[in-house]
C-alpha cells in the first residue's frame, strides 16, 4: 500500500493564515498586498524579526540590513520572515537612561508576539538595553526564540593608539579637565574612536551582554565577538533564520534553552570575561520572567574564585576584535570548562560541552591561560552590611588591589547636579582617603538608575596623580567603567534606604574579602536621622515615567516591574473582526 501523505505541522500562525472563510481571507489577503504569494501561507512557519535599528541608537544602525540575511536563512529553511520594530535603547542619546526604558521595550516585544500570527521569533539587538529588554519580552511569551547581536564596532585609531568605547573616553576626559589634552586633540580623538557600525569594542555592557547570550546557548557560537562589519556577523544572521526554523517545527521554547544551568554558566562566563556588572540586574531580571529562580547570593557564591581571562578593556589591554582573531568566547570556555554545566542545550541543537570540542585559542595574551590571568577574582563581588542590607555590587577585575579593605570618610553628594557642582571645586573637602557617596540615583531616584556610579575624581585630586577612590551610590556604572566602585545599593536612598542616612565625615568599611559594607554610625544617630528624612518628590505625575517609579523593584531584584514577573505563556487571542 502507498505510504499516507504526512500531516503538514499546524502552527500557531495558522489561527491567522490557516482558516477557511473571512478569518482566513482578510489577514492572507492583506499581507498578498505587500507581494506576498500564496505558498508562504500554505503551513509555513511564520517568523518574526525583531528589529531595533534605529538612526537614533548609533549602536543598532546597520541591524536593517542585517535582518536581510536573517530572512534569506528563514526562506531556505521553508519558513515566512516578517520583520518588525521595537522601540530601540541607545546609551549615547537617550535621557535620562535607557534603563528607565528596558521594561517598556521587554514590554513591546512580549505584546507584539503575542497579538500576531508570529510561531518563533528572531531578535536583533545590539546596544546595552536591547539584547535584555528583547530575551525578557520573548521570556514573557515562552516562544521559540533566538538571538542575533549587531556585533562590536571595529577597534578605534588614534595616532598610534587603540581606543576603546567608554573606557578611554574617560581617560581622555581626565587629560582634558587637567588640561593635559588641548580642546583640538580632544576632537579629534571623538572622530577617532567610533569608526563603524557596532556597539563599544570594549567588554562592556553591550559586548558582555552579546557573550552572555552566547554563553547561555540562546545565541549562536561566536555571536559575541564577530565584528558588525565583518562578513561572517551576515552569515552568523543567515544561520540564526535556518535555526530558529528548526526550533519551531521542534517546539523548542526559550525556556528549554534559558534554564538554570544556562544562567549559571553566564554567571561564571561574566566572570572569565570580566564582563559589566549591569549583567546582575538585566539576569535578575530575565530569570524572574522565565520563573527561575536566581539571586544576588548565586552571583556571589557561582562568581567566587572565576579568574578574569580576558585581557580587555576596562579589565586588561585589548579589544572585542582581538578577542574575536583570538578565538572568541568558544575558547574562553573551553578553558575553565570544568566550572560550567556542559550538558546545557542551545538553540542550534547541541549542547555547550559539543559547542567547545573544536575550539582553539590563537592568543594567549587575549585570552589568558588559567595560571596566567588577569585578575584572580573576576566574578562580581556581593556586598552586605547596614550600608547595603539587600546587598551591594562591586567588580574586582575593574578595582584596585590597595583599596579593597579600606576605611574612610564620606564625602556626600546628595544628587547628581551637587556632585557635578562641587567635584571641580578647588575647595571640596576632599582626601585621597576619602569616600565619595552619592545618593539619588536608584530605579526610583533619578529615575531609573543610571550609569553614573563611576564618579569622575576630583580634578584637583586627579592633578596630583590620583588615579582611583571608593565611590559608593545607588546607581549603576558603565560597562566600560573601571575603579573601585560599589554600585547598586539596595534599597536605594529615595525609598529610605540607609544610604539615605550617610553624612558627610561619617567613617565607611569596605572590606571586600568580607563581603561587608558598613557605615559606623550608632543605631541611636541613624534612628535620628530616618526620623529627620523627608519623602522624595515623585518625578512624574503621569505616563510611562508614573508607571515606573511606581511598580519597578529595587535592584537586588532585576529592576523589573513587579507585575511582569513571573513565567507565562501564548495563549489564544480573541479575532479583532
Amino acid at each position: 500500500m502507498p505510504d499516507k501523505p504526512k500531516m503538514k505541522q499546524s502552527f500557531r500562525s495558522a489561527e491567522w493564515f490557516g482558516r477557511e472563510g473571512k478569518y482566513g481571507f482578510i489577514p492572507r489577503s492583506w499581507m498578498r498586498g505587500q507581494g506576498f504569494g500564496p505558498e508562504l501561507f500554505d503551513g509555513r512557519p511564520v517568523i518574526g524579526i525583531c528589529n531595533t535599528w534605529s538612526e537614533l541608537n548609533p549602536c543598532n544602525r546597520h541591524l536593517r540590513e542585517l535582518a536581510e540575511y536573517v530572512k534569506r536563512g528563514v526562506l531556505l529553511a521553508g519558513g515566512y520572515p516578517l520583520e518588525f520594530p521595537v522601540m530601540s535603547l541607545g546609551e549615547p542619546l537617550m535621557r535620562p537612561t535607557t534603563m528607565m526604558f528596558r521594561n517598556l521595550a521587554s514590554m513591546e516585544v512580549e505584546e507584539t508576539i503575542r497579538a500576531n500570527p508570529i510561531d518563533g521569533v528572531v531578535l536583533l539587538a545590539g546596544c546595552d538595553k536591547t539584547t535584555p529588554a528583547l530575551l525578557m519580552g520573548a521570556a514573557s511569551c515562552d516562544i521559540p526564540s533566538i538571538l542575533v547581536s549587531g556585533g562590536p564596532m571595529l577597534n578605534g585609531r588614534f595616532r598610534g593608539r587603540e581606543l576603546g568605547s567608554g573606557t578611554d573616553v574617560f581617560h581622555f576626559d581626565e587629560e582634558y579637565r587637567t588640561g593635559r589634552l588641548s580642546k583640538a586633540d580632544y576632537e579629534e580623538a571623538e572622530a577617532a574612536m567610533s569608526r563603524s557600525a557596532g556597539s563599544c569594542m570594549t567588554m562592556g555592557t553591550a559586548s558582555t551582554m552579546a557573550s552572555l547570550a552566547e554563553a547561555m546557548g540562546i545565541a549562536l557560537p561566536l555571536n559575541g565577538a564577530i565584528p558588525a562589519v565583518d562578513a561572517r556577523r551576515r552569515r552568523l544572521a543567515e544561520q540564526a533564520g535556518h535555526c530558529i526554523v528548526s526550533l519551531v517545527r521542534g517546539g523548542v521554547t526559550i525556556s528549554k534553552i534559558l534554564t538554570r544551568a544556562a544562567l549559571e554558566n553566564a554567571i561564571v562566563v561574566n566572570g572569565a570575561i570580566g564582563g559589566s556588572t549591569n549583567a546582575v540586574v538585566h539576569l535578575l531580571a530575565l530569570a524572574g520572567r522565565l520563573g527561575v529562580p536566581l539571586t544576588l547570593d548565586d552571583w556571589d557564591r557561582l562568581g567566587a574564585g572565576v579568574p578574569c581571562l580576558v585581557d580587555l578593556k576596562p579589565s586588561g589591554r585589548f579589544l572585542m576584535e582581538d578577542f574575536y582573531y583570538a578565538g572568541g568566547l568558544p575558547a574562553l570556555m573551553k578553558r575553565i570548562a570544568p566550572r560550567l554545566c556542559l550538558s546545557a542545550p542551545t538553540v542550534e541543537g547541541a549542547t555547550i560541552g559539543e559547542r567547545l570540542i573544536g575550539a582553539e585559542c590563537y592568543n594567549d595574551e587575549v585570552i589568558r591561560p588559567l595560571e596566567h590571568p588577569v585578575a584572580e577574582q573576576g566574578g562580581i563581588v556581593v556586598l552586605r552590611g547596614n550600608l547595603a542590607p539587600e546587598g551591594a555590587v562591586l567588580k574586582p577585575s575593574a578595582a584596585s588591589p590597595r583599596l579593597m579593605n579600606h576605611r574612610g570618610k564620606a564625602l556626600v553628594f546628595e544628587t547628581v547636579d551637587d556632585y557635578r557642582a562641587r567635584i571641580d571645586d578647588p575647595d571640596l573637602p576632599v582626601e585621597e582617603n576619602s569616600v565619595l557617596v552619592l545618593k539619588s540615583v536608584g530605579p526610583v531616584g533619578y529615575p531609573g538608575m543610571p550609569e553614573v556610579g563611576n564618579l569622575v575624581l576630583p580634578a584637583k585630586l586627579v592633578a596630583r596623580g590620583v588615579t582611583d577612590m571608593v565611590r559608593i551610590s545607588d546607581g549603576r556604572m558603565s560597562g566600560t567603567a573601571y575603579g573601585t566602585v560599589v554600585l547598586h545599593v539596595s534599597p536605594e536612598s529615595a525609598v529610605g534606604g540607609p544610604l539615605a542616612l550617610v553624612r558627610t565625615g561619617d567613617e565607611i568599611v569596605l572590606d571586600v574579602a568580607g563581603r561587608r559594607l558598613d557605615l559606623l554610625v550608632g543605631d541611636d544617630e541613624l534612628s535620628r536621622r530616618r526620623a529627620e528624612l523627608k519623602p522624595a518628590e515623585p518625578h512624574f505625575d503621569r505616563g510611562y515615567g508614573a508607571m515606573f517609579t511606581g511598580s519597578v523593584q529595587q535592584a537586588h531584584l532585576g529592576v523589573d516591574f513587579e507585575f511582569l514577573v513571573g513565567k507565562s505563556e501564548l495563549k489564544r487571542s480573541q479575532e479583532s473582526f
